[in-house]
């Protein structure tokens, strides 16, 4: 490869990390009364919670169900980011199973 070839690869992998940074992925659960925000870096950026989930005697649902949010999130965002990343990987002849 190249050093033109290695400067568009990097080029393009920046590219790709910073389009990862502003893609929102969106969770819910709940029956919608919880979203978690996850950016495409898998960083959660926001959590909401309909305060009618909000009493004592709910703790252990409300657990449950923001536990299954954030992971529902993370999966998401997780294969986003597979997603972009796939074309750069098989440029540099990086070979993923089950891509």
């Amino acid at each position: 490869m190249g050093m033109m070839d290695q400067a568009k690869m990097l080029m393009k992998a920046r590219k790709v990390q910073s389009d990862l940074k502003k893609t929102e992925i969106e969770a819910a659960g709940a029956d919608g009364k919880i979203v978690a925000v996850f950016n495409g870096e898998l960083k959660l950026q926001s959590i909401t919670v309909d305060e009618s989930l909000l009493s004592p005697d709910n703790k252990d649902a409300l657990e449950r169900d923001l536990k299954d949010t954030i992971t529902q999130g993370l999966q998401k965002a997780q294969s986003v980011a597979a997603e972009k990343t796939k074309e750069v990987m098989k440029d540099l002849g990086v070979n993923i199973p089950g891509m």
